[in-house]
This record gives structure tokens, sequence and C-alpha cells, in this order.
């Protein structure tokens, strides 16, 4: 990794036409591009809206192929300006075959790598297993001219095995392109209590494996197709943190922003001499985390 990358973070919020969407996010990388960032992190399926609040067969019209349109044109930006780029697709890999799938392209225009999403979740309001069959890709870093990119997607972000096989596999940072937010419905109280876990369950990352850790996430309503009063409130709070789980960045709760940071690679290894959770794992007794549950 070079000793300092800037990276620009896009907190967009969508609306029902592609073309628009994806208008304002070019414009979006533009602007981050012209601000100093090298490296560009777009949210979760930054194309659309998040089609995945209901079950609807026609939302498959939605995916692409890799390499497809939108790797064209995301490969185009990244090459006029000079960028690396991490961005968020419904792929269509093959007739009834679907991933939410991450790809990143180097400064110029070449698809660099692709990560698969590989913990789908089902819950209301995000029914993705309808759409996304798990990745199958494993959790290894994209590597890149700017160093090793640990990209993992949404869902993943709940999970320390997915962040700490990325580390010990050499990524240099953790990218999490995301689309989470509110049931409107649910008590204030309890929305601070998601968006909070949500937060620390990240930073827990950052601080576990000594590594800055950027998540991006969409905001706004969306309302839901079959229920328009009903929908989700994306929560944005995009946030770039480092290695000791520091905030060097955070985004408001309701407000498209742009937002670029500098990320210091010696703080890792600073941090790693004095915190070494590598050196001390006990990797003769970890058997039990194969198991689903231990009875």
């Amino acid at each position: 990794m070079a000793k300092t990358i800037s990276v620009g973070i896009i907190q967009q919020q969508n609306g029902p036409a592609v073309k628009a969407n994806l208008d304002k996010l070019s414009q979006n990388i533009a602007f981050c591009a012209d601000s100093g960032a090298q490296l560009i992190i777009l949210m979760e399926l930054h194309n659309t809206l998040y089609f995945c609040q209901t079950e609807d067969p026609a939302c498959f019209d939605l995916a692409e192929t890799i390499p497809g349109p939108s790797t064209e044109k995301l490969g185009e930006l990244a090459k006029s300006h000079g960028v690396v780029i991490v961005a968020s697709l419904f792929e269509k890999r093959a007739q009834g075959l679907y991933h939410n799938s991450a790809v990143a392209f180097e400064k110029d225009g070449s698809i660099a790598g692709v990560y698969r999403k590989m913990h789908i979740p089902d819950d209301p309001g995000f029914y993705e297993k309808f759409y996304f069959t798990p990745g199958d890709l494993g959790f290894s870093p994209i590597e890149t001219s700017l160093g090793k990119i640990g990209v993992l997607v949404c869902w993943d972000q709940w999970y320390p095995e997915a962040s700490r096989l990325m580390a010990m596999a050499g990524a240099d940072l953790l990218v999490y392109p995301t689309a989470i937010g509110w049931d409107k419905s649910e008590p204030i109280d309890e929305q601070k209590r998601q968006l909070d876990a949500w937060i620390t369950i990240q930073r827990s990352h950052a601080v576990a494996n000594g590594i800055p850790v950027i998540a991006v996430n969409r905001v706004g309503f969306e309302p839901n197709p079959l229920n328009p009063q009903q929908g989700i409130d994306f929560w944005g709070n995009s946030f770039a943190i480092g290695p000791q789980g520091e905030f060097l960045i955070q985004a408001s709760s309701d407000k498209e922003e742009n937002l670029v940071v500098t990320l210091d690679s010696t703080r890792t290894e600073e941090v790693r001499r004095m915190w070494p959770f590598l050196r001390d794992r006990r990797i003769d007794s970890y058997q039990e985390i194969l198991k689903r549950f231990i009875d």
C-alpha cells in the first residue's frame, strides 16, 4: 500500500431512473477525483433503488454481466480520472444464476478483481436470498496499484470471520459498500441501537485487525413498491476509521455527501506493533469455529 491514500466516499440517494442515478454517480466521481481522491468507493447496488424490499421476478431484468454495460462505463470513468473505483453490481452470471457483486477498477479502466457477497440476508425488507446466490470467490483481497483492498459487502460487515480472513490474506484496508436503514415504524430508541451496533461492529473489525475500514451507505427514503407508505429510510452515516477504531471522517444521516479522507498506511504497522493480535492468535485451538453451533 502507498504510504498515504486519499479515499473518496460517495453517499448518494437514488431514484427509480437508472440513467439519472448513473449520471449523478458520474458527477460525484468527478467531484471526488477533482478533490484529490485516488480511490473512490461506491455504495451497494448503486445503479438502482434497493429492489430487495420485495420479491419480484421482474427485478432480475436489472442484472448485468461482468464485463457488461456498467463495467464499461465505470472503467471509462476510472481511466478518465486516473482513479481506482470500487463499484457494486447486480451480476448475471448465467441464466438463473445471480450475485450481489463488487468490482474494482484499476486506474487504466481495467477490471482489477471481483468479489461476490458471501453472506446473504433474508429479513423483512431485505429479501436478498430471492435474488442472490452466495459468493464462491472466497475472502481474497483485490490487488490494485494502491494496495490490497479487502472488499466485502453490507451483510458481510457483521461477520468477524470475513474481516479476519481478509486481513490474514494481506488486505491493507477493508471497504464495505452498503445499503442499510430503518423501518420508519420502529421506535426511535431501537433505531439508535441499530445504528450504534452497525458502527460498533465495523470499528471492532478495524481494532481486531489493525487496519482502516471504510463503509459507504446510501441515504434517503425508498418506498416499498407494494406499499409506498412503507419502506426503508437509509441512514447514511458513511465513514472511514483508522486501525484503532478512531473516526477519520463521517457523513450525516440524512444528506447526500461526497467525502475525501487520507489514510496513512504507517499507522497499521505502528498499531500492530503495540497490539499484536495476529501474533497471539491461538490457531491450534480454534477448530470449533468451523461448526455451526457447539451443542
